[in-house]
């Protein structure tokens, strides 16, 4: 079992930043950040292997980036440049099977909602 706490939400004008973090209590292959908006599908943000590769939806490259800490149990997700569009409930997910290394890997977890484990979330929202 792995269990995932996230915090760093809140309210933001745009422009702005805010720093996401999720804290997992065991091992993990991928950490990833998904988001979901009202009325729209949960969609993948950021995701690291635990090589420390990564991999951004279109929407948010070069101006958010995840990272993790040297013990590998806390994933940031550091978001600048923020626009209205990006508010969203914020998830992070673990998933502890490996799909090899690189952008296959990758793109199959950003892309793919089936995480075993998941965060309750936190709430980001950006004014205009």
């Amino acid at each position: 079992q792995v269990q995932l706490v996230e915090s760093g939400g809140g309210s933001v004008q745009a422009g702005g930043s805010l720093r996401l973090s999720c804290v997992a209590s065991g091992y993990t292959s991928y950490m990833g950040w998904f988001r979901q908006a009202p009325g729209k599908e949960r969609e993948g943000v950021a995701v690291i292997d635990r090589t420390g590769s990564t991999s951004y939806a279109d929407s948010v490259k070069g101006r958010f980036t995840i990272s993790q800490d040297n013990a590998k149990t806390t994933t940031y997700l550091q978001m600048d440049s923020l626009k209205p569009e990006d508010t969203a409930m914020y998830y992070c997910a673990a998933d502890r099977r490996w799909f090899g290394a690189g952008t296959r890997g990758l793109l199959s977890r950003l892309q793919g909602a089936d995480y075993g484990y998941w965060g309750k979330g936190t709430q980001v929202t950006v004014s205009s």
